[in-house]
């Protein structure tokens, strides 16, 4: 797979992308996390009957999804409906998604023997994914299309633990244990990664963003050593493409400055750390994305408005900012406080 030479023009001016490279933005750019789906009775409506993992493989039901909220709140940019563990899933990892539970993988990743569960992933594994981008970048048109993955690390935790954890005890216990075998599964997950992200940007995706969401859980000095040259390596296999990259994180208030140095262009940021802090620990030359606390949303109105005063605040002056939530969309969510949100952020910050 060959890098395209030029962005896509029809979204290269778009408030999401200037914010992204850091120029100057008509006014601030808005999107969510999770905004394709759970908190949409649309989204419910389509959804029904149908397992999360073969949602993500329809490519007309993806598009649907992934329009809804473009629709719906006028957002500067939609982001690919998937799931993290779909590239997983397509080179034959045993895991599913269960209702309230989240991934759960049969054979759980614990020796070397296991490494060869993940064979190399091919474009015509997700060629569901081509389809699907082929179908939005059509109907979106000037609007920036996310394509994203899970970072190594998160991947790791659940192919180890078998599902969602809140210790990861048998992912830290392989990381300081058998360091070697640590090293050569997030390897393998970053060559897995690059290609499924590789696929998005050559089907139309004008930036992605990669999902660190577990990392909060380690300190500084084991990211940098056991993390971050595969967070690195996947960031650098798709710089040719001239796509912004996101890198975001939970709890990571601790890690933002290593995880500006993994390779991104925008950091993202969540709720616990003020953007100017924010932006004092990432250090010049990146653009910031965040950082609503996501529970603000089933505050009032005029709550809601004065907390997004204070973010905006809190961002004036960065070299580049696009709103958003300090995590997803939580399920319960008022979609219409969400439309407010967007329309508030647009108007208070019109230039």
């Amino acid at each position: 797979m060959s890098a395209p030479e030029t962005p896509p023009s029809a979204t290269y001016d778009s408030a999401f992308l200037k914010a992204c490279r850091r120029e100057p933005v008509p006014h601030t750019p808005v999107w969510f996390m999770r905004q394709a789906g759970r908190s949409l009775p649309e989204y419910r409506k389509v959804r029904e009957g149908i397992p999360m993992l073969e949602s993500c493989m329809r490519p007309e039901l993806v598009t649907e999804i992934t329009l809804q909220p473009v629709r719906r709140h006028n957002v500067d940019a939609a982001i690919y409906y998937s799931d993290i563990v779909v590239p997983l899933k397509a080179i034959g990892v045993d895991l599913d998604i269960r209702p309230g539970v989240g991934p759960v993988v049969e054979k759980p990743i614990r020796t070397r023997a296991d490494l060869a569960q993940l064979r190399d992933l091919t474009p015509e594994d997700v060629s569901y994914v081509t389809e699907a981008i082929g179908l939005l970048t059509r109907e979106l048109g000037a609007t920036p299309l996310i394509g994203f993955a899970g970072a190594p690390f998160t991947l790791a935790s659940y192919l180890v633990e078998g599902g969602p954890s809140r210790t990861y005890e048998n992912a830290k216990a392989m990381m300081y244990g058998d360091p070697e075998l640590w090293a050569d599964l997030l390897d393998r997950l970053a060559e897995i990664t690059a290609v499924f992200l590789k696929v998005q940007i050559e089907a139309g995706a004008s930036a992605v963003q990669l999902f660190d969401s577990w990392a909060g859980a380690l300190a500084p000095v084991d990211y940098r050593r056991s993390v971050l040259p595969a967070s690195a390596k996947v960031f650098e296999a798709v710089e040719g493409y001239g796509v912004p990259r996101i890198h975001f994180g939970v709890g990571c208030g601790e890690l933002l400055k290593l995880m500006g140095e993994a390779g991104a262009d925008v950091v993202g940021v969540d709720w616990r750390v003020p953007l100017d802090e924010a932006a004092r620990r990432v250090g010049p030359g990146k653009a910031l994305q965040g950082n609503l606390d996501p529970t603000v949303l089933f505050a009032s109105t005029e709550a809601v408005e004065a907390k997004t005063r204070e973010v905006l605040d809190s961002a004036e002056g960065l070299e580049g900012h696009v709103f958003n939530l300090g995590h997803g969309v939580m399920p319960s969510t008022d979609p219409d406080a969400l439309t407010r949100l967007v329309e508030y952020v647009h108007t208070h910050t019109t230039r």
